[in-house]
């Protein structure tokens, strides 16, 4: 494999990476950005407040995307990866 090949597979696996992590992010920065509107409309300063909420719906979109997610990285290994080690 020569430095070029090799800076295409990094390249496509941090661009897999941005993808795979961009709904878990943007789910987190929404519910980041509403609970702190909340807490400054009603001053309440709760530290569990912002925590229990943003992990609950940290988990639930990293639940919903897990399957997208595997698909993709299935799908990467298999055409960059295992292609590349197999001499394809």
């Amino acid at each position: 494999m020569h430095e070029g090949e090799l800076m295409d597979v990094i390249r496509e696996g941090l661009w897999m990476a941005m993808i795979m992590s961009t709904p878990v992010l943007g789910v987190a920065l929404v519910v980041g950005l509403a609970i702190g509107l909340f807490q400054a409309l009603t001053s309440v300063q709760e530290m569990t407040l912002t925590f229990v909420p943003k992990l609950g719906a940290i988990v639930g979109a990293y639940w919903l995307s897990m399957s997208y997610s595997g698909q993709l990285l299935v799908t990467f290994f298999n055409d960059q990866i295992i292609a590349r080690i197999a001499g394809h």
